[in-house]
C-alpha cells in the first residue's frame, strides 16, 4: 500500500475537498482506498458521515485518536482494522466499480492528544521513535495489505501527529491557493519536512527518505479556461523556482463544493458541475500516473 499525505501549514486551501475527491475518484477506477482523518476539525469525516453517525456510531473508540491511546503500553492497539468504517452513501455509488473506499475517522480531541504526546516526549526523549513511527507501523501492518493507497488529511500544523503522517508517507501533496499568503509557506514547510526527516533518522527511528512532494493549485479562478492573470503569475513564479507542481488545477466553486459534504458524496461521484468533475478526473489521472512512478 502506498501512503500519501495531503498537507499544508495554511488552512482554507481546499485540503479536505482534494482528499475526498481524490480518494473517491481512485475508488471509482477500481482502487481500494483508505482515508485517514488526522485533523481535529474532522472535516473529512463529516464529508462522509453525518454528525449523528459520527457521534453515535464512531465516537469514542472508532477514531484515529484511539490508535494513539495507550501508546507504548500493553494496552496499545496493534491493528488498525477495528477503526475502519465504510461510508454508506459513497459505497452505493461505487458498487459497480470494483473499487472500495474506507475511512478512519477523526476525533475532536486530536489536538489535545498531539500536545500531550509532545509533552511526554520532552520528559522521555527515548520515546521519539515509538511516537513518531506509530502511524507508519499501523499502516504497514499486514492486515491493511488489501488496500492500494492510503490518503491522509493532515491538520494545518506541523505537530507530532502531522510528523507521523510524513514518516508514513511515500508522497506528499501540498494543496495551495495561488496567492501570496498561501504560497509563502511552501519553502518553510519543505524545510520543516527535511529537518524532521534528518531528526527521525538521527534518532534511529528510520531510515526513511524525505517523501517527494508536489503542489496542487486549488481554489483557482478561471477566465476563458485559464487561471486569471494574478493567479497565473503566482503559479509561474512557483514553477520557475523548480517546485514540482501538477498541471491540473482545481477551480474555486463554493456553489458546487459547498453542499457536497452534507450529502456524503464527493463532487467527483455526483457533482452538478461538468467542468469541475472533468478537471477532478484529470487530476486523478495525473495523480495516478505520478503515484505509479513512486517507489513503494
Amino acid at each position: 500500500m502506498k501512503v500519501v499525505s495531503v498537507i499544508n501549514h495554511k488552512g482554507g486551501v481546499g485540503k479536505t475537498t482534494l482528499t475526498a475527491n481524490l480518494g473517491a475518484g481512485l475508488a471509482a477506477r477500481g482502487r481500494k482506498v483508505l482515508l485517514v482523518d488526522l485533523d481535529s476539525q474532522a472535516s473529512l469525516t463529516v464529508s462522509f458521515f453525518t454528525q449523528t453517525e459520527w457521534t453515535d456510531g464512531l465516537l469514542p473508540t472508532r477514531t484515529i485518536k484511539h490508535w494513539y491511546d495507550d501508546v507504548g503500553t500493553a494496552n496499545a492497539m496493534e491493528d488498525m482494522t477495528p477503526l475502519i468504517v465504510a461510508p454508506p452513501r459513497v459505497h452505493t455509488r461505487l458498487s459497480r466499480s470494483g473499487g472500495h473506499l474506507d475511512l478512519i475517522a477523526a476525533h475532536r480531541d486530536l489536538s489535545d492528544v498531539d500536545t500531550a504526546l509532545a509533552a511526554g516526549l520532552l520528559v522521555d526523549p527515548g520515546r521519539f521513535g515509538l511516537l513518531h513511527r506509530r502511524l507508519r507501523d499501523g499502516l504497514s501492518h499486514k492486515s491493511l495489505a488489501e488496500y492500494d493507497i492510503a490518503l491522509i488529511d493532515c491538520a494545518p500544523n506541523f505537530g507530532l501527529i502531522a510528523k507521523n503522517a510524513v514518516a508514513a508517507s511515500d508522497m506528499l501533496l501540498i494543496p495551495t491557493k495561488p496567492d501570496y499568503l498561501s504560497t509563502n509557506g511552501i519553502d518553510s514547510l519543505g524545510l520543516k519536512i527535511r529537518t524532521f526527516t534528518e531528526e527521525y533518522n538521527a534518532h534511529g527511528a528510520g531510515p526513511i527518505d524525505r517523501p517527494p512532494a508536489a503542489v496542487i493549485f486549488t481554489m483557482v479562478q478561471n477566465h476563458d479556461g485559464k487561471p486569471i492573470e494574478t493567479q497565473r503569475s503566482v503559479i509561474s513564479r512557483i514553477e520557475a523556482r523548480g517546485v514540482p507542481t501538477f498541471s491540473t488545477t482545481i477551480r474555486d466553486s463554493k456553489s458546487v463544493y459547498g453542499p457536497a459534504p452534507e450529502h456524503g458524496v464527493p463532487v467527483i461521484l455526483g457533482g452538478t458541475g461538468r467542468a469541475l468533475t472533468r478537471e477532478l478526473r484529470d487530476l486523478v489521472s495525473e495523480f495516478s500516473s505520478r503515484l505509479d512512478r513512486t517507489a513503494a
